[in-house]
């Protein structure tokens, strides 16, 4: 018999992503991050959350840590990035600096500055 795949549901996945990692004492359930807590059916179906259900969880929310420790590394790589082309200039600009890159060093120019200059954006679920 052949072996089938087994996928998580969306809509467990996601709600158990947006779950309060603290049980609520006053109402015996779950709360949403926002602070709202659990309906009886949301209640209901992070119970019958599989285990495959859960790791997917832990797996997005490790990717979103990778993200934000990038995020906050990104300003110290950025300037480790430039130096060596900082160093060959006599006028110390960034337009120069770029005039030295290769085509795959101003695609990793690129990816650093995007990093430092956009927003952090907030974890949600299957957005990382």
């Amino acid at each position: 018999m052949p072996k089938t795949e087994i996928r998580p549901r969306r809509d467990i996945v996601a709600l158990l992503c947006d779950a309060d990692s603290k049980r609520r004492r006053d109402t015996n359930t779950w709360a949403h991050r926002d602070g709202r807590p659990f309906s009886k059916e949301e209640q209901a179906l992070v119970f019958r959350a599989t285990r495959v259900e859960l790791e997917e969880v832990r797996e997005q929310l490790a990717r979103y840590r990778e993200y934000r420790r990038t995020t906050e590394e990104a300003p110290e790589a950025f300037q480790r990035f430039l130096a060596p082309f900082m160093e060959q200039l006599t006028k110390k600009n960034l337009g120069n600096a770029v005039q030295l890159m290769s085509e795959d060093d101003r695609t990793e120019f690129d990816r650093l500055l995007r990093l430092v200059i956009d927003p952090v954006h907030p974890f949600a679920p299957y957005a990382f």
